[in-house]
């Protein structure tokens, strides 16, 4: 968007077009803190009625700093021109549908005139003006028979309709997807408004499986033990078997078990006494 068409719309926000509120919508997510363009581009689809308002209005609220300067906005004569215009354009179209008849002269000599003329007329027409001139002859049997026909028809019981009290769907009471009207008085529904959009919806169809599928476990673990009972009651107690005292295999398996023989001694050989060894050699003295 240009800015000429921008200073233009921002003088005259009621001249907005469908092709420049979503020149206006770019624009915002480019410069997503850009206040006059939102409130321009709520304008646009105000105009539209369009289902994105409500949401749209939510995140102008978000982004703006004060909220009562966006609520004077929404709930002044500038916002809402565009409906003040569609209701005048309606009422002078029905103003244009409404016949006029062209206003007639009632001086007495022109009445007369035109008294004697019509007189004269009806006269010279009174042969073709006869209703029953070109009808087609009944016969009186088709008529008989058809008239046979209706009173033997069964008769359809009549269903009073109340058009006053007719109920509207909770989509028509509750005009989803069309922008929410507000008014001066109510500035305090405005700042609720903004509070309940924000709320999750309720949902009960878990919490109602869940119940339900608890009661049926409950239930079931009841009749078990219900089966219990009446089989501790019907049959004897068990009596405990004695037990026989364990032997002590691993005992009786070493106390069979056959012993090994012994192991062969190695014997050493001893060495002999030190006289018994030969003595060293002597050494003799060198001549001088």
């Amino acid at each position: 968007m240009q800015l000429e068409d921008l200073t233009y719309l921002l003088q005259h926000p009621q001249d907005i077009t469908v092709d420049q509120t979503s020149a206006l919508a770019t624009l915002i997510a480019q410069y997503p803190y850009f206040q006059p363009a939102r409130s321009l581009y709520l304008k646009g689809l105000k105009n539209k009625e369009s289902f994105k308002y409500n949401q749209e209005l939510k995140t102008t609220a978000a982004y703006t700093t004060d909220r009562s300067i966006l609520f004077d906005f929404i709930t002044s004569e500038t916002f809402n021109q565009n409906e003040i215009s569609q209701l005048i354009k309606q009422n002078s179209e029905h103003i244009k549908a409404i016949i006029v008849n062209e206003a007639n002269d009632i001086s007495v000599n022109k009445s007369v005139m035109i008294d004697e003329a019509l007189k004269q007329h009806i006269q010279n027409s009174e042969g073709v003006l006869d209703p029953y001139l070109f009808e087609e002859k009944v016969k009186t049997e088709d008529v008989a028979q058809f008239i046979a026909d209706i009173n033997e028809a069964p008769k359809l019981p009549l269903i009073d309709i109340d058009t006053e009290n007719i109920q509207q769907t909770p989509e028509e009471q509750l005009n989803i997807g069309k922008p929410l009207e507000f008014k001066k008085s109510e500035t305090h529904s405005f700042t609720e408004w903004l509070q309940i959009t924000s709320f999750k919806p309720i949902h009960r169809d878990e919490d109602e499986k869940n119940e339900s599928s608890e009661e049926k476990i409950g239930a079931s673990i009841d009749k078990k033990f219900e089966l219990i009972d009446k089989f501790l009651d019907a049959n004897p107690k068990i009596v405990k078997k004695k037990k026989k005292p364990k032997q002590n295999i691993i005992l009786c398996h070493i106390l069979i078990r056959p012993h090994p023989p012994p192991a062969p001694r190695r014997l050493r050989r001893r060495a002999p006494p030190p006289a018994a060894r030969a003595p060293p050699p002597s050494r003799r003295a060198r001549p001088a």
